[in-house]
C-alpha cells in the first residue's frame, strides 16, 4: 500500500522584505515584520513540547510569543521565542550577524523549549517555594553574577544547553534538569546512573507526578516585549546585540595570554602570537563552540580582543602550531566564561 503523502505546512504569501539585501533589510522595524509563530518553522517544535507535556500527563500548558530573544519573564507562565526563528530570511540574517543561530535547529529549538518550559512552570505551580526544591537546586534569591566558571566534570548537573549552563544559577539549574526528564522519553534513569544530579532528576519525575492534574496556581497571558509593539529596527537590533557583548568583552587576561604566547622581549623568537591567532580564529571558534555549546559570536569576539593584546604587547609562539592551537583553545574557553551571563541572561528580566 502506498504511503500517503505528507503534508505541507501552509505558508502566507512571501513578504516583501526576504527579498531585500541585508542593508536594506536592516533598515526593517520588528514590528513591520508581520511575523507569527503559525505556519513557522518552530511550529512543528512547539507540537512536539505539546506532545511532550501530554506524554507524561502534565495538565499545564505553556503559551509563546514572539520577541527579541529566548525569555521566560518572572511570575509569567508563558515565554518568548527570538523572532528570526520564525523565517528562514530573518535565520540568514541572524547568522550573517552572530555568527550562529540560537534554536535554529529543530533538536536545539527543542531543547530550550523545554527549558523555557520548566521556568514558565514553576512560575505556575510556584515551585521554588517548597523546601525540598532549595534543598536541591539552592536559593532562586541568589544573584546572577556576571560570569561563571562551570566544571565540565561536575556530576551534580545534568547538561540539557551549551557550557554546562545548569551550573550557572539554582533556576537554570532547575530548567535544565526539567528538561532532560521531559524529553529523554525516561532514559534519564539510565543516562544518569551514578550521578549526583540523578536525585534531582527523580525529584522532576515526583514533583510532577504530583501536580500533574492540578490546575496551575497562576496563569498570565503578559507578553512582555511582544514584537508587534516593537519599533525599532534591525539595524538597531543588531547594533544594541553586538554592544552588549562588545561592554562584557573586556577580561584581564594578559597574564595568562602571556604564559602561553611569551613576549618577544623576553627573547622568544616564534611567529608573531597576532599572525597566528588571525590564520587561526575560525578554528577556535568552530572548535570551542563545537566542545562546549558557546556562543559563537562572543568567541569570536575574544579571539579579536587575543589578537589586539597580542599586537600590543608583541607576543610571540613558544611551541609548534598544533600544541599552540590547543594552548589557545583552552584560553578563549577560560576568557569567553569571564562575561556569559553579561552577554546572554537568558531568563531574568
Amino acid at each position: 500500500m502506498a504511503a500517503a503523502p505528507k503534508r505541507r505546512r501552509a505558508r502566507g504569501p512571501t513578504p516583501a522584505w526576504s527579498e531585500l539585501g541585508d542593508e536594506a533589510l536592516l533598515d526593517t522595524r520588528l514590528r513591520d515584520l508581520g511575523l507569527d509563530l503559525h505556519g513557522s518553522a518552530v511550529e512543528p517544535c512547539l507540537q512536539k513540547l505539546d506532545h511532550d507535556l501530554e506524554r507524561v500527563g502534565l495538565r499545564f500548558r505553556p503559551y509563546a510569543w514572539l520577541s527579541t530573544d529566548w525569555f521566560t519573564p518572572d511570575g509569567c507562565t508563558g515565554f518568548a521565542i527570538p523572532f528570526y526563528l520564525a523565517h528562514p530570511r530573518l535565520k540568514r540574517l541572524e547568522r550573517s550577524q552572530m555568527l550562529e543561530v540560537e534554536g535554529g535547529s529543530a533538536d536545539e529549538c527543542l531543547r530550550i523549549l523545554r527549558h523555557e518550559t520548566a521556568h514558565a512552570i514553576d512560575n505556575a505551580y510556584h515551585l521554588r517555594r517548597r523546601r525540598r526544591w532549595r534543598e536541591l537546586f539552592g536559593s532562586p534569591t541568589e544573584p546572577y553574577d556576571a560570569s561563571y566558571s562551570p566544571d565540565p566534570t561536575s556530576r551534580a548537573h545534568v547538561v540539557n544547553l551549551g557550557y554546562w549552563y545548569s551550573q550557572s544559577h539554582p533556576l537554570e539549574d532547575w530548567a535544565e534538569t526539567f528538561a532532560v526528564w521531559l524529553g529523554s522519553g525516561g532514559r534519564w534513569r539510565k543516562r544518569y546512573a551514578g550521578w549526583e544530579a540523578l536525585g534531582k532528576l527523580e525529584y522532576v519525575d515526583e514533583l510532577m507526578c504530583e501536580v500533574r492534574e492540578r490546575p496551575p496556581a497562576l496563569r498570565t497571558r503578559t507578553r512582555e516585549d511582544s514584537l508587534p509593539r516593537l519599533a525599532m529596527t534591525l539595524r538597531e537590533y543588531y547594533e544594541r546585540k553586538h554592544r552588549t557583548y562588545s561592554q562584557e568583552a573586556n577580561p584581564a587576561f594578559d597574564g595568562q595570554l602571556a604564559r602561553v604566547f611569551p613576549a618577544r622581549s623576553s627573547g622568544a623568537s616564534g611567529m608573531r602570537a597576532a599572525t597566528f591567532l588571525r590564520k587561526s580564529r575560525k578554528a577556535l571558534v568552530r572548535r570551542v563552540s563545537h566542545a562546549t555549546g558557546q556562543n559563537r559570536y562572543l568567541l569570536d569576539h575574544v579571539v579579536r580582543e587575543m589578537i589586539e593584546r597580542s599586537t600590543s604587547h608583541d607576543l610571540c609562539l613558544n611551541s609548534k602550531a598544533g600544541d599552540a592551537l590547543v594552548d589557545a583553545a583552552v584560553l578563549l574557553t577560560s576568557f569567553s566564561g569571564h562575561y556569559l551571563y553579561g552577554a546572554h541572561p537568558r531568563y531574568q528580566r
